[in-house]
């Protein structure tokens, strides 16, 4: 029996001379690991493996059996013909790292269908997303993934805003007016900006935060040490020091 769903790569790791093991977060059955079988033999597939670039977004009809660790796609086409994502520098490095979070952080094949259309939504704008949107999209979507993944960032209360003593907790995930005993904290300016960008429900909102490269990378650091607090064994992102290369 055949499941159509729609789906995202990833991750495609090559499999003997002419295969693919694929990861995708798919619709229907949350993550799942696909055998493409002749992927990369171009003369019989012509550039089939172009299909499974890492933040690809896919039509599939797949056979699915939950015992199974490995599944087989059916069929698969292009749920979205992208612009810039797959292509441009600089869009391709942040949507790479959106796909190592992503695969980080989804470790259960579960259906979390939310989660998928945040994810399907924010590399569409992504793609069509101007410079200075862009720059942000990190940060934005870094916070807002922990939304669906149970640990959230609370909102700042309304009279902290302009309290001169200020501190976001990274362990407890809340702004707070006193240092706390730990070292896992944010001081004033950094948590204001953390709780502007929680405000922001769509990307568009990002062109409004005005950031230097030092202070996206300084937040980035930040925001992955807040991870790393709340998802045992998240370990380091790879595709950092890449995208910071790139974003300058």
């Amino acid at each position: 029996m055949t499941h159509k769903t729609r789906g995202i790569v990833l991750r495609a790791i090559k499999y003997g001379e002419t295969s693919l093991v694929v990861t995708v977060f798919t619709e229907l059955f949350g993550v799942q690991t696909y055998m493409v079988n002749g992927a990369r033999s171009s003369k019989k597939t012509g550039n089939k493996a172009a299909m499974y670039q890492p933040a690809s977004l896919l039509d599939m009809e797949v056979y699915h059996y939950d015992q199974k660790n490995m599944q087989r796609i059916k069929e698969c086409s292009r749920s979205y013909l992208p612009k810039e994502v797959l292509s441009d520098v600089v869009k391709n490095s942040i949507a790479l790292f959106m796909m190592e979070l992503l695969n980080k952080t989804l470790k259960q094949p579960e259906q979390n269908t939310d989660l998928f259309y945040f994810s399907e939504d924010a590399l569409q704008q992504l793609d069509t997303a101007p410079a200075a949107i862009a720059a942000n999209f990190p940060l934005f979507f870094t916070l807002h993934l922990s939304h669906f993944l149970g640990f959230r960032i609370n909102d700042i209360e309304p009279e902290l805003v302009h309290s001169e003593s200020l501190y976001l907790d990274l362990l407890e995930g809340n702004f707070i007016a006193h240092q706390p005993p730990h070292p896992y904290f944010m001081e004033r300016e950094d948590a204001l900006i953390t709780a502007e960008f929680l405000k922001i429900m769509q990307p568009y909102e990002l062109e409004q935060v005005k950031l230097n490269h030092q202070k996206r990378r300084i937040l980035l650091g930040r925001y992955l040490e807040y991870y790393a607090l709340h998802i045992t064994d998240f370990g380091q992102m790879k595709t950092v020091g890449v995208l910071q290369e790139i974003l300058g």
